[in-house]
């Protein structure tokens, strides 16, 4: 554990990769297989699940600390991080040298808090907090609660284990990938020069796309790219192994039990395939918004209401395994040429290959993408039809060509303290429309606003505060902002009416008073009255 503390120094005391990748680095020389695994584990984001609730480490860290609730609150409130607070009001403690190993920490004084009874929980933390160092508490605290941000993702990971064990970081990345344990036989596994054949279950690493911010044609011929939609789904592969299948999103979780719609049709496929592509809600030949997706998405089972509903279809556009061979070193013009073939056997399958969309020039293809709102997509993905299936971003191999998100003017109404960095800052914002002579809010943004401007923006909230809830303060009705997002949608859930998808500020519209913002109908004059089918023929490409 002591070993651990030191890595997560280490990580925390800098902001140069380089100098990360050598901490981790000699990290994994250095420990056991079993703290290794559990190291992997937390660095590359998995989670466990929630041991103890947030509302119970504060009062038993509060009431350890002989602090008042109200002010713990405060103290969590100007800190922004649960894990550092509880760390900070308990003291520096007696020591800061920590016995026991990683693994030990883990299944003695973490795992067990997911089975104990309040009291049982409220005990041992409060041993562990009494026993450790700020430091190591902070690590611990850490632990539990799985707030890991210090600038570590499962790429650097990769990165610094293939460095480690001299190892191509593809390989470590396709080992990585699926459902596996912390333990020191998946460890050993995944450093070892040769382990052996692929697991039934385990997907490959997925190709991500850059955004394409100069214009098509300093990509060169169109000639040499295949153009099809962007779709708003959820990214997935579907893996037909042996007598088994397997559906795994992009964030390595398995769907086969949200969409069991699928399961013949990819029993169908030829054992040995792996296809990559897109889950899309489908009705009525036209895609479905993503919120109709999303409210299958949080069910861990559907039922036949659901599924009437929201029906979906798998769009497929690459290739990756076939005949139990892996193919994404061949081209991308040969790979979708087989995958062609493969789904061409049955129109009634709800597996459907994602349409070329065609043009002479570059021209000619953007007035096609012209058309990406009607057709409830994002625009157009470009890809090199002489390239292999990269793992992850790499430049030059996919490009994402999106449409102009919607944008709107919208008043600041409240704002939130922000977390890390940012927790002495209000950087989580609401804003609101008009509707006649009142203020409607309709969707919370963070993101967008250079670091000079969110420190105006931050002074401007502390001296015009209306209100405080919690954490939340409202704030005097002043500041205009743009706002861009993609989709928009009629919603229940909010007080507008609608929900908008991935909203971030543009710009800080100063030329404009509170007064000047637009209107929450000039926000729904924005859905479009109906969406274009896509045409059987564009259905076969």
């Amino acid at each position: 554990m002591e070993q651990f503390c030191h890595l997560f120094r280490r990580l925390d005391e800098t902001t140069r990769t380089s100098q990360k990748l050598e901490a981790m680095r000699d990290y994994f020389l250095e420990a056991p297989a079993p703290d290794a695994a559990w190291a992997v584990y937390v660095l590359s984001g998995r989670r466990l699940k929630r041991l103890v609730k947030h509302g119970d480490l504060r009062r038993w860290s509060a009431e350890l600390a002989e602090l008042p609730d109200w002010l713990f609150e405060e103290c969590y409130h100007t800190v922004g991080d649960l894990a550092e607070t509880i760390a900070l009001v308990l003291g520096s403690g007696e020591q800061e040298s920590v016995s026991g190993t990683l693994t030990e920490w883990f299944e003695e004084r973490i795992l067990p808090l997911g089975s104990m009874k309040e009291e049982g929980q409220r005990l041992l933390l409060q041993q562990a907090w009494s026993e450790l160092g700020s430091w190591s508490r902070f690590v611990y605290n850490k632990l539990i609660t799985g707030g890991l941000r210090i600038g570590v993702s499962q790429r650097s990971v990769i990165k610094a284990l293939s460095l480690a064990y001299d190892l191509e970081p593809n390989v470590i990345s396709h080992r990585m990938m699926g459902t596996w344990e912390p333990t020191p036989e998946f460890f050993n596994q995944l450093i070892s020069p040769d382990a052996g054949e692929t697991a039934l279950s385990q997907p490959y690493p997925f190709c991500l796309a850059h955004a394409l911010n100069d214009p098509p044609e300093t990509l060169g011929s169109l000639d040499d790219w295949h153009a099809e939609w962007k779709w708003d789904g959820i990214r997935a592969q579907i893996l037909r192994r042996g007598e088994e299948f397997f559906l795994w999103s992009r964030g390595e979780e398995l769907l086969n039990e949200r969409f069991p719609e699928l399961d013949d049709d990819i029993l169908d496929l030829p054992e040995g395939t792996v296809i990559d592509g897109e889950v899309l809600g489908w009705k009525d030949g036209r895609v479905l918004p993503f919120g109709d997706l999303q409210k299958r998405i949080n069910r861990k089972k559907v039922g036949p209401k659901i599924m009437k509903d929201v029906p979906i279809r798998f769009i497929a556009f690459d290739l990756l395994e076939f005949k139990g061979e892996d193919i994404r070193q061949q081209p991308f013009a040969e790979r979708r040429s087989q995958l062609e073939k493969i789904l061409a056997t049955d129109e009634e399958s709800r597996l459907m290959l994602s349409p070329e969309v065609i043009g002479n020039d570059w021209d000619e293809l953007a007035e096609e993408r012209s058309r990406s709102r009607d057709l409830a997509v994002e625009g157009l993905m470009l890809k090199k039809k002489s390239a292999p299936y990269e793992v992850g971003r790499v430049t030059g191999t996919w490009w994402k060509w999106k449409i102009e998100p919607y944008t709107i003017d919208a008043v600041l109404i409240y704002a939130q303290a922000g977390h890390g960095r940012r927790a002495s800052l209000y950087t989580d914002y609401t804003f609101a429309l008009w509707q006649g002579d009142t203020l409607v809010p309709f969707a919370k943004a963070y993101s967008g606003l250079t670091d000079a401007e969110i420190r105006r923006v931050d002074r401007f909230i502390r001296n015009n505060t209306l209100e405080r809830f919690g954490p939340v303060r409202s704030v005097k009705a002043e500041l205009v902002f743009e706002l861009g997002f993609e989709n928009i949608q009629r919603s229940t859930r909010h007080k507008s009416g609608v929900a908008v998808r991935f909203p971030r500020i543009h710009r800080w519209r100063e030329d404009k008073k509170p007064e000047d913002a637009d209107r929450l109908g000039h926000l729904l004059a924005m859905m479009p009255s109906e969406v274009e089918t896509i045409t059987a023929a564009e259905e076969q490409g």
